[in-house]
């Protein structure tokens, strides 16, 4: 359960950290940025991130999902763990996000990627970190 939790809290929160500076970024909004410009892109983050939080938990708790499953694969490390979640975020969020706007090529395509790569990550790690992990059973059988 601490593995949901961890993924519904900081998922969004990143994602849509993320998400908002990959729109700002692909629309051209920093080409002259100033400490002015910083704080508006904060105040903005701080102002829709209810919305990121609306709009980000299922998907959240859908890799969430996935890196329960795969924890359940013994075969499978922590860090390659991490790395499948991690591209797993990445697909998702380009698809879901990559064909907004009028651009597209290979910096739209890593931008809305990140959105989706960078929260997995971060959660599979701290859920590897701070939860713990089912310990394999040993048989003491005579």
């Amino acid at each position: 359960m601490k593995r949901y939790l961890i993924f519904g809290a900081i998922g969004p929160f990143f994602g849509g950290f993320l998400l908002l500076l990959a729109t700002t970024v692909s629309s051209g909004y920093w080409t002259q940025a100033n400490w002015g410009e910083v704080g508006k892109f904060f105040a903005t983050f701080v102002k829709t991130l209810p919305f990121s939080y609306l709009f980000g938990i299922v998907p959240g708790l859908m890799v969430g999902a996935v890196d329960d499953i795969l924890l359940h694969v013994p075969r499978i490390r922590p860090v390659l763990r991490m790395l499948i979640v991690g591209v797993i975020g990445f697909a998702a969020a380009e698809l879901l996000y990559g064909s907004r706007g009028s651009d597209s090529g290979v910096v739209q395509f890593f931008l809305y990627g990140i959105v989706g790569l960078v929260p997995a990550t971060i959660s599979s790690w701290l859920v590897h970190k701070y939860v713990d992990e089912p310990q394999p059973v040993i048989s003491t059988s005579s």
